[in-house]
């Protein structure tokens, strides 16, 4: 089975058998990535672009290496050096870009539908690193197979996504493939961090933490983004812990198998303690590892690994 879409801008147009393709080519590339030479020829001679218009040291550099592993040539492009800073449009970008004949762009942009507004202007793959607060489809792909790996599937699983919901765009992500996968989904944030018409996102909504933890079989604990705590939306970190900080004691209220997720990085005594995030129940850093074999799939599935080599995408 193939992909059926040039590109990966969301997760919502994916349908369940093309998440299960992903999830499974990634499971094979994770083998790769534990071999004495970590490199495969599958896409030698293709040229990724690296385009990074905001700070993401955790995806950029997994990226990098799922890119470095499938032999392709890499050109990092970071808006702070460029002619961005001087004005230039980001399709002006794209434009001289396309001249040096890309396979395929990496984005991440601060502003929501960023990949649509290049799309019309290049033949290449775009795969979207992130996008405003709105889509971010390979942490969720990645947190699918750490998903997939400790609990074997996702039909009728309990999964808790509890922090800023207002600024994630992990949480979109997220919901639009546990709900494909047939999982039940509870959003949890003070009602500050809770945007409005949730529900209709097919979720369930609260604000009080304690009760949304009975039971859960996964809990994601998501960043509370610091820079954002000077516009007033909670009184303080240390009240914020107090009410929605993942402690141990907390989470003695999930199911006894249950696994604890972070896009990361975290911020340790405001969102979780630590005892939580290097604890038994963690898989945080599994998350990471698996971003890496999530990324070599996706680069290979839409790049056509082991096609004519000199076919042009």
């Amino acid at each position: 089975m193939a992909m059926h879409h040039k590109d990966l801008v969301g997760i919502e147009t994916l349908s369940p058998e093309e998440i299960t393709l992903i999830l499974d080519t990634a499971e094979k590339m994770a083998e790769v990535s534990h071999r004495p030479l970590k490199k495969v020829p599958a896409l030698r001679g293709k040229l990724v672009v690296n385009l990074f218009f905001e700070n993401s040291t955790r995806t950029r550099s997994s990226f990098e290496i799922a890119e470095k592993r499938l032999s392709a040539d890499t050109l990092n492009f970071s808006a702070s050096a460029s002619s961005l800073s001087k004005g230039e449009s980001l399709v002006d970008t794209v434009l001289n870009l396309e001249r040096m004949q890309p396979d395929a762009y990496v984005m991440r942009h601060s502003s929501p539908g960023a990949c649509q507004l290049i799309r019309p202007f290049t033949k290449a793959v775009l795969v979207n690193a992130g996008d405003g607060a709105h889509e971010h489809p390979t942490q969720a792909l990645l947190d699918a197979l750490t998903i997939r790996q400790k609990k074997g599937g996702f039909r009728g699983l309990k999964v808790l996504i509890a922090g800023d919901i207002a600024h994630s765009r992990v949480v979109r992500s997220n919901v639009f493939l546990l709900k494909k996968m047939g999982a039940d989904v509870t959003l949890c944030g003070p009602a500050t961090l809770l945007p409005p018409h949730l529900d209709s996102l097919g979720v369930k909504v609260t604000t009080d933490f304690d009760r949304a933890l009975d039971g859960q079989d996964v809990v994601m604990m998501l960043r509370i983004q610091l820079e954002r705590q000077k516009k007033g939306l909670f009184p303080s970190l240390l009240e914020y812990y107090k009410y929605y900080g993942l402690t141990e004691e907390r989470l003695r209220r999930a199911d006894r198998e249950v696994i604890v997720m972070h896009p990361g990085p975290i911020n340790r005594g405001v969102e979780i303690a630590s005892e939580v995030a290097d604890g038994p129940y963690s898989v945080i850093l599994d998350q990471v590892e698996n971003g890496v074999s999530v990324r070599m799939a996706i680069l290979y599935l839409l790049l056509g690994g082991g096609d004519d080599e000199t076919s042009h995408s």
